[in-house]
């Protein structure tokens, strides 16, 4: 125990609950929308039970990854079309180009549904198209496909499972006190669920930028970054990520008021 509290795990330990807290929005803000497709009467049990089986999940895979970090990093496939498509595949490639094209098709699928008429009668009906298992089992899978670039990102700050796990359980109970917050605010708020779902099609981009690098990265070898017609696949960089979310929040908010004072005005008019 002594050998934990050191001052370097300490402040591992902080620097990872802030990793954790600021890679954690956008699976907060999946789990807020997504919670949603539930009956309303289980909406706030399906959130609660969601990132509790998640957590949980996240710190088995954790224990699996640091005892096979080694075997997880060997590229499985390699690429060899000079011209086409050239470099290595490991797990973690895989799970970021799986996981960002799934994130996009549901950010996709999402915003085609509320542009359509039929998604206006449910909303109005306020009927659901997902049972409560169903939403579960789509927020425990997506939280894993989000935690995966946390957990990579964890790994190589430190290799101590406690302060990982500690992490972990601290992200957990920080979705927990919120997510009722900001489900809340969604249903106030129904423009910024399609802004929500927007900054879900940019994760998604961020994911498949991310799997290009992460055989070469994890094996010291830059032939095996992944080629496309002879272009590197590289990933979006964080500040860029969060420079973009904070500009279309900014938009929708200058947008919101604009429209409001619009309609303040027309009011007078009409008076």
């Amino acid at each position: 125990m002594a050998d934990l509290l050191t001052f370097a795990n300490l402040s591992d330990l902080v620097v990872l609950i802030f990793l954790q807290a600021v890679l954690g929005f956008d699976n907060l803000l999946y789990i807020s929308i997504e919670s949603q497709r539930a009956p309303k009467e289980n909406q706030r049990s399906v959130r609660f039970w969601g990132i509790i089986i998640a957590v949980v999940l996240r710190i088995v895979l954790l224990f699996v990854m640091v005892q096979l970090l080694d075997m997880l990093k060997t590229p499985f496939y390699v690429f060899d079309m000079p011209g086409i498509i050239t470099g290595g595949v490991n797990f973690s490639t895989a799970v970021f180009l799986l996981g960002g094209v799934f994130i996009m098709y549901t950010a996709v699928r999402e915003i085609s549904h509320m542009l359509s008429v039929d998604m206006l009668e449910h909303s109005m009906g306020n009927t659901s198209r997902k049972s409560a298992f169903q939403v579960v089992l789509m927020i425990v899978m997506m939280n894993l496909i989000f935690s995966f670039d946390s957990i990579l990102s964890a790994i190589a700050i430190t290799k101590v499972f406690v302060i990982l796990a500690i992490a972990i359980l601290a992200s957990g109970v920080a979705m927990l006190a919120l997510a009722d917050t900001v489900t809340e605010f969604l249903k106030r708020n129904r423009m910024y669920e399609v802004l929500g779902l927007f900054i879900l099609l940019i994760v998604g981009v961020v994911l498949l930028g991310e799997a290009g690098p992460a055989a070469a990265h994890a094996m010291h070898d830059d032939g095996l970054q992944i080629m496309l017609f002879d272009h590197p696949l590289l990933p979006m960089s964080k500040s860029t990520f969060y420079f973009s979310v904070v500009v279309l929040v900014l938009v929708e908010i200058v947008q919101t008021g604009y429209q409001r004072k619009l309609a303040v005005e027309r009011e007078h008019a009409s008076h």
